[in-house]
Formats: structure tokens, sequence, C-alpha cells
């Protein structure tokens, strides 16, 4: 029953078949006879299935790069600015580069969303290069002595090889200009969509080595498991989590009262 209850929470079966065998180990070892106690022990084991790496970006350069990828609609522009509204409210200096430059809206609404926040912005026309509005950015940036560069990007999937070139493009271009920055590259995932955001997921891992994870739409028929299964089956550490429209419902993710909310 357990298991099939962490199935309908979008854990996925690898996932919640690996999370009880765990809990039936633990329940052994610790002769564990209360429901209130197996459900402590199988928290500490979710806890630790989602505790991988550093919970922070690594902003650890002047400047430093955060290149965001995803499909598009799963709110990665309004993510990126509600990161960048958080980092101006550090006391940070923020530029946001228009890398999307195949959808019409994508520039205008991160432009809005640099007012917002108070970040500058580098974009060109519709259809530009896209790495060439990266270069532009990061000469730009250096000018200014920003602190942290964020990189929106097209977030078409089903071409592969296209997705990849343009991205090789831009990290080439990043590697080049700034060897010596400290770069994240955040995958940007849709909580609604359960196993099909496992799937993404592994596929941005392999295109472009997806360093770490901001989920969002958590506020409303997402069953959250899928923050776990994509932590655990791939290794990537969650960073953000999204709960609502505004800037600080993107909250920094904390593994413990993340699990407790789960079980809520």
């Amino acid at each position: 029953e357990l298991e099939e209850s962490l199935i309908l929470a979008d854990l996925g079966v690898e996932t919640a078949a690996k999370a009880t065998a765990a809990l039936r180990k633990t329940i052994r070892e610790r002769h564990i006879t209360k429901t209130e106690e197996a459900r402590s022990a199988l928290k500490e084991i979710l806890t630790d299935m989602v505790s991988v790496g550093s919970a922070e970006l690594d902003l650890s350069t002047t400047p430093s790069v955060v290149l965001v990828i995803g499909v598009n609609g799963v709110g990665k522009t309004t993510t990126i600015g509600k990161i960048a509204k958080q980092l101006c409210d550090e006391g940070k200096k923020v530029l946001l580069v228009a890398g999307d430059t195949f959808r019409a809206a994508a520039a205008d609404q991160l432009e809005i969303w640099a007012e917002r926040s108070g970040a500058d912005i580098v974009r060109q026309h519709e259809g530009a290069d896209p790495a060439s509005v990266v270069y532009d950015g990061i000469q730009s940036a250096k000018t200014k002595g920003v602190d942290v560069i964020i990189i929106d990007t097209a977030g078409r999937l089903h071409n592969k090889t296209n997705l990849m070139n343009e991205l090789n493009k831009i990290s080439r271009i990043v590697e080049r200009e700034l060897p010596n920055a400290s770069r994240e590259v955040l995958l940007v995932l849709d909580g609604t969509t359960g196993q099909n955001g496992l799937i993404q997921a592994k596929q941005f891992k392999e295109i472009a080595g997806v360093t770490a994870l901001a989920v969002t739409k958590l506020d409303g028929t997402a069953k959250g498991g899928i923050v776990i299964a994509v932590a655990d089956t791939l290794g990537l550490p969650v960073k953000f989590i999204g709960v609502g429209e505004k800037a600080e419902d993107l909250m920094r993710f904390q593994a413990k009262d993340f699990v407790d909310a789960l079980f809520e």
C-alpha cells in the first residue's frame, strides 16, 4: 500500500521501490513496531534521497554564469526573473541575457522581469543568433562589473541535434570568454508533468550537462514526488521550488521541509 501511495505521489516505480526496500531494512534493524516510527523513518529515507549536493547556486566568482534550460511552458523565463529579483535584493549586480530568440515574447517577458527586479538586460532582434546575444551579454557584463549573468535559452526539445548544437555553441562562448567563471546549468522542470519530467531531465542531462534543478508549479496539481525521483535517479541537486506566482514563491530548496510538506 505504501509503495502504491508513493507511486501516486509521483515518485515513480523505481524510486518508490527503492524507498520501501530501504524502509523494510530500517524497520528490521531498528525493531520498529509503531506506525508513527515507521513514518519518521520513511521521512528520513526520502530526505536522504533528495539531499544531493548543495542547495545553493555556485556563484563563487565575479561574474558567475547561470545557463537556464528547459522545454517551453515550464516557467523558465519567470523562474529567471524571480532568481534575478532575489539576487538583486541581496545586493548583487545581475545581467539577464535574452538567448531565447525564437519565441517572439521571450525577450519582452524577460525585459519586464529585468525592470521588476532591477537587473540589466542584453537582447537582440527576434531570430538573432543566440550565441551572438550571449557574446554581447558577456562583454557588457565585463564592462559593468556584473556579479551574476543569467542566460535564457530556447526551449525546444523536439530536435535534439539542433538544441545540442545551440547549447554547445553557447557553452563554448562562455568557456572562451570567461574561462574561470563558476557555471551552473539550471534545468527548469514543470512539477505537474510527473514522470514525463524525469524523461526530460534525463535527456537534458545527456545533452547539456545539467548541474542543478528548479521545479516549478508545485502549488497546483503536482504531487511533488517527482522532485525526489529526479534528484535520486539522476544525482542532481534541487536548488529551487516554485509554489506560486510571486517572486518570493520561488523558494530555496530545503530537503527536510519539503519531505515534511509532502507527508502533509
